[in-house]
């Protein structure tokens, strides 16, 4: 079953998540950098931003081997259509 946080993620655009990415990444920073010197009072939010940012990558490297296995699915359909079509052509030249 996905998490919520998983599920709202896949609602967004590539655009949305390459900002909420940059966000996390901020305030991923931000939560090491309080726990350095010790004004981090909970320590847990470290490993939930290291989640959040981790869930976000893994989404859009999904949506990218998607997206290139559409262009190739794509290019090999137009590649049998064109051989189909020459052997098609050249049954009726015969």
């Amino acid at each position: 079953m996905a998490s919520p946080e998983a599920v709202e993620l896949r609602a967004r655009t590539d655009e949305e998540l390459e900002g909420q990415l940059q966000e996390a990444h901020q305030a991923l920073f931000s939560l090491r950098f309080q726990a350095s010197t010790r004004q981090l009072a909970d320590v847990k939010q470290v490993k939930q931003a290291r989640r959040q940012v981790a869930r976000i990558k893994t989404l859009m490297r999904e949506r990218s081997i998607l997206a290139e296995a559409d262009a190739t699915n794509l290019t090999s359909t137009a590649e049998a259509a064109d051989a189909t079509e020459a052997a098609d052509a050249a049954g009726e030249e015969e």
